[in-house]
């Protein structure tokens, strides 16, 4: 078992909340796969580069890097040995062989240092019981003028699967999803906390800048209704209830998202989050940094 210090996120990734996550990765995939192409192009992922995914759960970001770099390599390191073990048989179905992944957390993961051009993340480094410590040791892994580039939820009240959950206020017993500052989803959702810890982890040219994009939540109303309620967040509350109340909860979500139903029957809601990039410094004793 590698090392791990995330002791709390470790366990409820290797749980229900991975399997969750590693039996429905292209449901996943068909939710956040908006962000894809906007965080590759900020990595600027060239033919031969080494990219390290971080969070990579299932590997979809992994093979999309190995694919922009067949004469290099990518690896995805993610808590999760369920989501990991999808990961692998997804590459290898196709055909992917310069992508590979490990279990491993980013805080102590011992990299070696210099191994990697590029680290990318769709939605995978908010959940850091230490962040600091998490980039600056993700930052020793990119070699000196390395690319760091990541996609983050922002505000939740700009997320329309929070507004949706929202719905249920009065039913469940839904709390305050967008609480930033601690590990979880929205942990990130300030700008000035992210610039923060990335200038606290030795990162440069830091760069943050809103994007949205629509993920495709179900096959209509009811499917969507169905997925959300069955997601972490979502068992957590229903878990909480009593069968009448779960019954209400399903059809009040299920009533809001027939709003945001498209013609072709699939319920579509917009996410929002800050695409981030960041430099390590280059080294100035190095003459080919400067070439």
């Amino acid at each position: 078992m590698p090392d791990i210090v995330n002791t709390e996120q470790a366990q409820a990734w290797n749980g229900p909340e991975g399997s969750h996550w590693a039996h429905h990765q292209d449901r996943w995939n068909a939710v956040n796969q908006g962000f894809d192409e906007p965080l590759l192009d900020a990595a600027g992922i060239a033919g031969d580069h080494r990219v390290l995914d971080l969070g990579c759960g299932s590997g979809q970001t992994t093979r999309l890097a190995a694919l922009r770099a067949p004469q290099g390599h990518a690896l995805g390191l993610d808590l999760s040995g369920p989501m990991l073990a999808a990961a692998r048989a997804r590459a290898e179905r196709e055909g992917i062989d310069n992508a590979s992944f490990t279990q491993g957390d980013a805080q102590v993961h011992p990299f070696e240092a210099g191994a990697f051009d590029t680290a990318v993340s769709r939605f995978g480094v908010m959940f850091y019981a230490d962040p600091v410590a998490a980039f600056g040791n993700v930052g020793r892994a990119l070699r000196p003028g390395g690319r760091l580039a990541f996609v983050c939820p922002a505000d939740a009240a700009l997320n329309g699967w929070v507004a949706a959950m929202a719905s249920l206020r009065g039913i469940l017993p839904v709390g305050d999803f967008g609480r930033p500052g601690l590990p979880g989803m929205f942990s990130l959702a300030v700008p000035e906390r992210i610039h923060a810890v990335l200038t606290a982890s030795g990162f440069t040219g830091i760069s943050i800048n809103q994007v949205q994009a629509y993920g495709t939540w179900g096959r209509g109303a009811e499917d969507a209704a169905r997925f959300l309620l069955g997601t972490g967040p979502g068992r957590h509350l229903m878990e909480q209830a009593d069968a009448a109340a779960r019954t209400r909860a399903c059809r009040t979500l299920t009533d809001h998202l027939r709003a945001h139903q498209a013609a072709d029957g699939t319920v579509r809601l917009r996410s929002t989050s800050w695409l981030v990039a960041a430099d390590r410094p280059a080294d100035p004793s190095d003459p080919s940094d400067r070439l």
